[in-house]
């Protein structure tokens, strides 16, 4: 037989695209559209109701950057039409290449209820299964007109402040049609058997029966005809339909979804739009497919939806409690967990999982993170403490350099949890069902002769959309088809009950899940970054001595509600397009701002709290709310600090410079400004590599192969700018308190930076101040700290604990790892001493080593300082800057611990007449008090949360300062939890504590 596949195949997608797909609505007729544009930001339905609409047309253009227009849409349905499907076509002017990343529309009734909303895949909206000659339509359908911006180029429509006000979109069709139910069906018929067929073997019998059935279709079909001869061509289908899956076929377990950024090319508010445009079309697809399941995670979405919109929240209510909306994931945003502070991620399980419980009655037992830049490797032990048995990623297929070896796996952290997780072969979170990704995910599934099903979201994703009903017919056809995996619309849970059950010794992956890209997200937008660290420092502030007040003071409210709402609102910014720095400018600037508004109120809370509790007087009492004792005063409580027992001295260097010292250190500054010597006199040991500088700002290039604020490419080293030259020199001194070089440096196009090094008595510190004023674009600023420390791998602050990584290249996965991510320190040691480099706001870093002529190793420890990408924030950055570090020579992991603390909660002082005694204390340096509150049942217990941070057993005595009838542990959301961690409540007001390497441990000490 002559092999004419090509003609049929190209025939196929003629006859497809330009005869049978345009044939699925007849019968148009125009309706009428009027129009309101809004000035300015988005209204409430019942205003763009009642507004003055003007006339409009199909063809007019419409709608600047983040503006939004009302039409309105009026029409009657044709007596011919009575007893047909009818439904409207409404194009607002889409591409069909971009759903969620352009405009968008909702429609709502007259009375202000919402329809279901408008996109590329879903331009569509049903009058009636069986019309009524002469029934009358009115719909309003709010349309925002959001600009393209996924071009990967600089743009300033990235803000409603600096974007343009010429119209963007031009209405493309306002109809109404005849639906033809069967020339839809066999649309997707066609679509899915020549999917399929492409991805078979052209040696494959099957292929080629499936493509004799399409030509017999094609010939039954007549093209001046198709709605009349659609069943014929269907009837043809039929038995290549039917002809069931091998016994041996991959399963693959299909979830509804729509993975939406809460921020990312868009701001918070139209995110707000976007969830309740995506949830309204699910409800509707639900009430029309009872074996839809669609799973949602975020509370926050879901929050927005009950407070904007509360009809349609109990439309979801409804579908939840049938069991068709699945809420996943149990944490308040779908967070980054790269930079997240270890309490900031308890409480994205706490408050997600409150509201998933208080508002539908539902725990999920899932933790759904599919679009996240890496996962930290303490994120089993916070998963299973949260209540949590299963996790879900997609993300690391993203990693350009090692293909991760499992897609089902038992992944374990840092403290030894291991939790069950499962990482889709199909390799996106926003899947169409479609042939060549069902065939990919079946082909490349890693567990074969193991395991035999994966996951797969389907749904229109990022900028929202969710599921269609074409997803759906998918599903329906691949459910059991002879050549492709078995596809079965089932929920999350059933998935990962089957996956768990025929896989019970699934490998395991022990460590951080790193992933091979996007590693500039730990410095882009270093404002944003600074505001989440100092919000929160400020948390752990504010709650520490209200629950002090609201125990010692009498009348002293907690204010559990201010509380409540500021960690929801920092929570939602550690999303992972906002915290990573990947958004819009219009997303940043307002993460700024409101930084700055949680800054201010969260330091009125801490002054309240911390005035009621010194009482009247003028004493200057010192509040020291880290987790160690400082200066004399106790760790969470508030003194009189002792006086510093030697002073610091300051000399003149021989060669340039100034030379500081405090008994403990002798620090060297030399005349261009930079640090040479940082001798520690109790180890008698130098710090710095022979002939090297500290604090050296070095300028790189950056300019990765595409994602600007995201990516870092290795090759940037490969050219670099030693910011040497100064500006002025200069000293000041606090009469033995301190002492204190700075430098000012101009480098670039116009930047400058003011670098300061200072020496206090009695510190066992160099502390670090830079102070930048930002100019540069596409330019990358880091800090080095070459070590006289032969250091085999590098210890960095993760949440509750640490992580260590090699400092050699010795395979590509080590080699990959050219940036890696701390949180307030990082550490390098050889056997018996050791350096800390402790930061305010940074989490960039990398680490390098060589070996020098004299045979000794230099360990180079850089700290990523700022970087200026251009997309997608052409001005991301621009502006002052200043940056704290710390120096440590000397350091043990309880030092650098100590030190990360102090710099980023600093004392605070306080006038009053008596000193503060800590609510409770711990008598082991391993064991650090995370956080001390009231519980969330505002019954007036207090918790504490502590973790042991050397990865190393420990035995402590957790004291208590009041009043305590007992002690109970509990998991993260504060409910009782079986543990040999924590012992009973003895007479003396004490527990005892034993604690595994990393254990997270929650007491509940119950007050009389």
């Amino acid at each position: 037989m002559h092999d004419d596949r090509s003609i049929t195949e190209q025939r196929l997608r003629r006859v497809l695209d330009e005869r049978v797909r345009p044939a699925v609505h007849s019968r148009v007729l125009p309706l009428t559209v009027e129009r309101w544009d809004v000035p300015g930001e988005p209204v409430p339905v019942t205003e763009a109701l009642a507004a003055a609409y003007g006339p409009c047309a199909v063809g007019d253009t419409w709608g600047p950057a983040w503006g939004t227009t009302w039409f309105k849409v009026t029409g009657t349905v044709p007596v011919e039409c009575a007893g047909r499907t009818v439904e409207a076509v409404l194009d607002l002017g889409f591409d069909r290449m971009m759903p969620g990343f352009q405009c968008e529309g909702l429609v709502h009734r007259a009375d202000g209820t919402e329809v279901k909303g408008l996109n590329p895949y879903n331009d569509w909206v049903r009058v009636a299964d069986r019309a009524e000659g002469g029934e009358r339509i009115e719909w309003y359908v709010e349309a925002a007109s959001n600009p393209v911006l996924v071009a990967h180029a600089p743009t300033y429509e990235g803000d409603r402040r600096t974007s343009g006000e010429q119209p963007l979109y031009r209405l493309a069709r306002m109809e109404l049609t005849v639906f033809e139910t069967e020339v839809w069906d066999l649309v997707q018929d066609l679509d899915v058997l020549a999917e399929l067929m492409e991805q078979l073997d052209t040696s494959d019998a099957r292929r080629h029966g499936i493509l004799r059935a399409l030509e017999r279709a094609l010939d039954a079909l007549d093209l001046a005809d198709v709605p009349g001869t659609a069943a014929a061509a269907r009837a043809e289908l039929a038995e290549v339909l039917a002809t069931p899956a091998a016994p041996s076929a991959h399963r693959i377990s299909a979830v509804g979804h729509a993975h939406i950024d809460s921020a990312w090319l868009w701001p918070l508010r139209e995110t707000v739009r976007k969830v309740t445009r995506t949830t309204a079309n699910v409800v509707q697809l639900m009430d029309d497919h009872p074996e839809f399941v669609f799973a949602m995670s975020q509370a926050q979405q879901l929050a927005w939806i009950k407070e904007h919109r509360p009809e349609l929240f109990e439309r979801i209510k409804k579908k939840i409690a049938d069991g068709q909306f699945v809420p996943v994931g149990g944490m308040w945003v779908e967070s980054d967990t790269n930079m997240v502070g270890g309490e900031a991620m308890v409480r994205q399980f706490l408050y997600g999982k409150k509201f998933f419980m208080d508002e539908f009655g539902i725990e999920p037992r899932e933790v759904w993170l599919p679009d996240s830049f890496g996962y930290t490797a303490a994120l089993p032990q916070i998963v299973r403490l949260a209540g949590a048995q299963w996790f879900l990623t997609q993300k690391i297929s993203w990693s350009r350099t090692n293909p991760f070896p499992h897609h089902t796996f038992w992944w374990e952290g840092i403290d030894g949890t291991r939790v069950f997780t499962h990482f889709p072969p199909v390799d996106t979170y926003n899947s169409d069902l479609g042939g060549a990704q069902l065939a990919h995910a079946a082909r490349t599934y890693r567990e074969k002769g193991r395991g035999s099903r994966s996951l797969v979201p389907f749904g229109w994703g990022d900028g929202g959309g969710g599921p269609t009903r074409e997803h759906l017919a998918r599903a329906r056809r691949q459910r059991d088809l002879e050549g492709s995996p078995r596809v079965e619309v089932e929920r999350p849970d059933s998935f990962f009950d089957k996956a768990r059950a025929e896989y019970p010794d699934a490998p395991v992956w022990a460590g951080e899940l790193y992933l091979e890209l996007h590693r500039g997200t730990y410095t882009s937008q270093a404002g944003t970054k600074r505001g989440n660290r100092r919000s929160e420092s400020l948390l752990r502030e504010a709650e520490l001595w209200a629950a002090t007040a609201a125990v010692r003071v009498p009348g002293y409210a907690y204010p559990y509600e201010d509380l409540e709402r500021i960690w929801k609102t920092v929570l939602l910014h550690q999303f992972h397009d906002i915290l990573p720095g990947s958004s819009i400018a219009w997303v940043h600037r307002e993460a700024r701002a409101t930084y700055v508004r949680v800054r201010e109120e969260l330091s009125a809370l801490t002054l309240a709290a911390q005035l009621a509790l010194a009482g009247q007087g003028s004493t200057p009492l010192v509040f020291n709310c880290a987790p160690h004792a400082r200066r004399g005063v106790p760790a969470g409580g508030a003194g009189t600090p002792a006086p510093a027992a030697a002073p610091v001295t300051l000399e003149e260097r021989h060669g340039g410079g100034y030379v500081l010292a405090n008994g403990l250190l002798l620090v060297e500054v030399d005349g261009r400004g930079l640090i040479v010597s940082a001798y520690d006199l109790r180890a008698r040991r130098e710090t710095l590599a022979p002939g090297a500088a500290a604090n050296l700002l070095q300028l790189h290039p950056d300019f990765p192969t595409m994602w600007d604020a995201w990516d870092i490419e290795e090759y940037y080293r490969h050219q670099v700018t030693d910011l040497v030259d100064l500006d002025t020199l200069e000293v000041t001194e606090d009469t033995g308190q301190a002492a204190t070089v700075t430098v000012t440096r101009s480098f670039g196009d116009g930047s400058t930076a003011t670098q300061s090094v200072t020496l206090r008595a009695d510190a066992g510190t160099v502390d670090l101040t830079t102070t930048v004023d930002w100019r540069e674009r596409e330019k990358f600023l880091k800090a080095a700290f070459p070590l006289d420390v032969k250091a085999e791998r590098t210890s960095a602050e993760t949440q509750f604990g640490h992580v260590q990584r090699p400092t050699h290249t010795n395979t590509s996965w080590d080699a990959a790892k050219f940036e890696i991510c701390a949180h307030r320190w990082i550490h390098a040691e050889e056997p018996g001493w050791g350096v800390a480099l402790a930061n305010d706001a940074t989490y960039g870093h990398d680490v390098t080593r060589t070996v020098r002529p004299d045979g000794g190793q230099t360990t180079t420890v850089r700290v990523s300082l700022l970087r200026a990408p251009r997309y997608p924030d052409p001005e991301t950055d621009q502006g002052t800057h200043t940056l704290r570090h710390a120096l440590v020579p000397g350091a043990t992991i309880d030092d650098a611990v100590r030190e990360g603390h102090w710099l980023n909660l600093p004392e605070r002082t306080v006038p009053g007449e008596r000193p503060v005694v800590p609510l409770v204390s711990v008598d082991h340096p391993a064991v650090v008090v995370e956080a001390v509150k009231l519980a969330e049942d505002r019954g007036g217990d207090v918790l504490v949360r502590l973790y042991e941070c050397r990865g190393g057993r420990a035995a402590a005595v957790l004291t208590t300062a009041f009043p305590v009838g007992a002690a109970t542990a509990t998991d993260l959301l504060e409910r009782p939890l079986e543990s040999t961690a924590v012992g009973p409540l003895r007479e003396d007001g004490t527990v005892a504590l034993t604690l595994r390497p990393f254990q997270i441990v929650t007491v509940r000490l119950h007050r009389t």
